[in-house]
Formats: structure tokens, sequence, C-alpha cells
């Protein structure tokens, strides 16, 4: 009866997973590029792991740590945000924190089916998302990698009592919507940051391993509360919480997977998919 489960399970998460797949349409303004992502080996594996891309970008942004989680058995699904990875450029201004925690949520139920041991990765914003999904669905949720994780901007950008103020007038749109020379909507952000501010409280879950992995060149996070929120979660589970500081030398931003070109972008994702795994040194 549970190898029938299982099967039924995985097939049921492969039709919802190729049915968004098949709505990404150029018809529809999806960029042919940015459509979601599964990455199947034709039946349901003992892992399987959902990436989350970060804000502003598509799915796009994972393939190469896909294809390598893919490679090492991992069934994998990467589906495109809300308004991410369009033809509009004003569709990432118009989501809402309602449609960003539906997404995660679904994604996450593919996920469940396609593998025995589901876990997430996201960067960044895309990262509040994937500890959302800890703390809500810890039925669910095994491992937990955060990259660049985005819990508040750096403090040297806006004070913490500035953040607030701007999550509640952006995010409530008691202001109008303003765009930053990075290209991000401060009422999308402050949608995503109410996200993070608004996570359940920690507790014993299913988690088996969380790790963080930022830069020391990170202009954009604040890196006290990137580790200091996975770390209350790893306390509540009673687990360690494993953290790899990116050197200066290597010379990497915000994004932690901006390493095309790079002669040691494999050593990195390799970095990274062990930390994900907790198998560490």
């Amino acid at each position: 009866m549970r190898i029938l489960d299982e099967t039924q399970a995985f097939a049921a998460a492969t039709r919802a997973a190729r049915a968004v797949i098949e709505t990404e349409t150029p018809e529809a303004g999806i960029r042919p590029q940015s459509r979601s992502r599964l990455l199947s080996h034709g039946a349901r594996t003992s892992r399987a792991v959902l990436l989350l891309h970060g804000y502003t970008r598509g799915p796009e942004q994972m393939d190469d740590l896909a294809r390598d989680f893919y490679e090492r058995g991992y069934n994998v699904w990467i589906p495109r945000g809300p308004g991410h990875g369009t033809t509009d450029p004003h569709a990432h201004r118009r989501i809402t924190a309602e449609e960003l925690i539906a997404y995660a949520a679904e994604a996450l139920d593919v996920v469940t089916g396609l593998g025995d041991e589901p876990g997430v990765v996201g960067i960044s914003a895309g990262a509040i998302l994937a500890t959302w999904l800890a703390q809500q669905r810890g039925d669910a949720v095994r491992r937990l990698l955060l990259l660049s994780p985005f819990f508040a901007p750096a403090r040297r950008q806006a004070p913490a009592s500035v953040v607030r103020l701007l999550v509640l007038l952006y995010g409530r749109g008691l202001l109008p919507d303003r765009v930053t020379s990075r290209g991000y909507s401060l009422a999308t952000v402050s949608r995503y940051l109410a996200i993070a501010r608004d996570l359940p409280s920690p507790r014993r879950s299913g988690l088996r391993s969380i790790a963080v992995a930022i830069s020391s060149l990170d202009d954009v996070v604040d890196t006290v509360a990137a580790t200091a929120v996975p770390g209350r979660i790893s306390e509540a589970a009673g687990i360690p919480l494993h953290i790899r500081v990116l050197p200066a030398s290597l010379g990497l931003g915000h994004d932690t997977l901006a390493l095309a070109g790079r002669p040691d972008a494999d050593e990195l994702r390799e970095q990274y998919i062990h930390l994900y795994e907790g198998d560490l040194p």
C-alpha cells in the first residue's frame, strides 16, 4: 500500500508541476528562459529539493545548482515566483504577501510528492519563503539551506526603526511605490520583509539540517539577522546551525549563485550542497 501511495503522490506532484509549466507561455507574457523547471528521474526518489529564486530573478538563477542536485539523485522543482520572469517590467511591483506564501506552499506540496526527504534551498528573498516553509510546514521540510537570506536590509542602508516604518507605509500602500537603483520595488520588498517579520515562532520540527551561506561582501542584507533567525530555528529543532561565510577574496557579493565563468564555480556549489545535506568535515 505504501508503494502505491508513493507512486500516486509522485504522479500527482508531476502533474501539478507540469500544469504550472504549461501555463507559462510567451503568450502569457512569460520569458522562455524563466519558465519553471522540473528535473525528474521519472519516479519518486529518496530525496527531493525545492529551489526558490531571489526577488527580480527567475528559475534560471538556480539552473546550475539544480543540475548538481539532480546528478546526485534528487528530483528538483524550481518554480517561477509570482510576478517574476515576465515581459511586463512592472509585474513584480504588484505581488502580494498572500501570493508569495501561496506560491511557496504549493511548491512544497509538489516537492513532498517527488521524494521521501523533501528540503528547501532559498536565496535572498527566496530564503524568507524557505524559512517560512520550514516553520509553517515543519512536518515536511527536512533540510534547509539559506543563501544570502534577506530577513532585513543591511543596517548601514537603513536602521531597524526606519525599516519597520517603511514596511508599514510601503507594504500597506500608504506611500506610493518607488523603485530603487537595484530595480527593487519598495512595496514588494516591504511585503517580503513583512513575511520575515511575521515568521512563526520557532518550535521543534522535523528538520535534520539547517545552514546559511553568506558573503562577507554582501551589502544588501543584515548579516546579523541572516544568522540569528536560522539560529533560533536550529535551537528549537535541537540541531546545529552550519554557517559558511564566503571570504572577501572570492569577490562574491549578495548573489552567491553568480558563479558563471568562475573556475571555482563547481567547488562552491558543491560546498552549498554539503551545507544543505549537513555533510560537513
